[in-house]
């Protein structure tokens, strides 16, 4: 079974955290959304393994409760 990796495993955390920045520079908050929901799902074919999905989705969830 694959496991998620969440240890920092970027070369340049600093320089992606940047680019995903510009990346929504001058775009409205649905644009903003639609490109996270885009990269979410370029990254997800990327990975292709669903067990690791699973696990990424639960973790992005942890500790985020349900709006009232």
């Amino acid at each position: 079974m694959a496991a998620l990796l969440t240890e920092p495993n970027l070369a340049s955390p600093d320089d992606f955290y940047e680019r995903v920045i510009a990346a929504h520079r001058g775009l409205d908050d649905a644009q903003s959304a639609t490109v996270n929901a885009k990269l979410i799902l370029l990254l997800a074919n990327h990975i292709g393994d669903a067990q690791v999905l699973e696990q990424a989705i639960a973790a992005a969830r942890e500790d985020v409760a349900p709006a009232p």
